[in-house]
């Protein structure tokens, strides 16, 4: 699994790096802003680029995934003689972002966003935060132990969340937090939450001989494992 960690964030980098180049970038900006797909001659008319470059280019951002393709014919014809289908670029459904040290908003908001709901119907905040929270840690396990490759380690996963794990003697010390900008502001909120989460994500993992606990040390995650 931590070859995989690697492999997505190479793959990421990768595909941010595309956009470096300046003519690309304009096509990535141009084929995100139209409200349909975009052929090559379109993009070509509308950038003032080479069909040839353009082509190029666009591919280039397909199999980076930024874009994806689908075929149709731009006459509105059917059956022989109707021509071939023109290959037609949108912007791809995916999402890329790279945050350096990792940082895991997007799993904070979905904890967040279901504490909130389950406020609503009546569940204290701090409750629900905390069952919500849990919730995720489970899944989180869950599909570690449905994808990877047995045995799968507490660590591995540790790291594909972004938690930088690192043994120091008996423990596992988290030497970087993900929800950082969170907890600064929401110290006792957000580290509570980040508890449950692991702590769950643990159990379902099946590791019964660990101990997660909140230790708060400057410059390192609120919680480390102990045996």
């Amino acid at each position: 699994m931590t070859e995989d960690v690697t492999e997505d964030l190479a793959a990421r980098l990768s595909s941010i790096a595309s956009l470096a180049e300046p003519a690309r970038r304009d096509l990535y900006l141009y084929v995100a802003a139209q409200p349909g797909p975009v052929g090559r001659d379109q993009a070509a008319a509308e950038t003032g680029m080479p069909r040839h470059a353009v082509k190029f280019h666009l591919d280039r951002l397909v199999d980076e995934g930024l874009l994806e393709v689908e075929f149709r014919r731009l006459s509105g014809r059917q059956g022989p003689g109707a021509g071939r289908p023109a290959k037609l670029y949108r912007r791809a459904a995916r999402e890329v972002a790279i945050t350096l040290p990792e940082r895991r908003y997007d799993l904070a908001g979905r904890i967040l966003a279901a504490a909130v709901h389950a406020a609503d119907e009546g569940t204290g905040i701090r409750t629900a935060v905390a069952r919500a929270a849990a919730e995720e840690g489970r899944a989180a396990g869950a599909h570690a132990l449905a994808t990877g490759v047995a045995p799968v380690t507490a660590s591995a996963v540790l790291a594909a969340y972004g938690y930088e794990p690192r043994t120091v003697g008996d423990q596992t010390v988290l030497a970087n937090c993900p929800f950082r900008t969170l907890a600064v502001d929401h110290t006792e909120l957000i580290c509570g939450m980040n508890l449950e989460f692991l702590r769950a994500m643990t159990q379902q993992l099946g590791l019964t001989g660990v101990d997660v606990r909140l230790e708060p040390t400057p410059g390192q995650c609120c919680v480390v494992l102990r045996p």
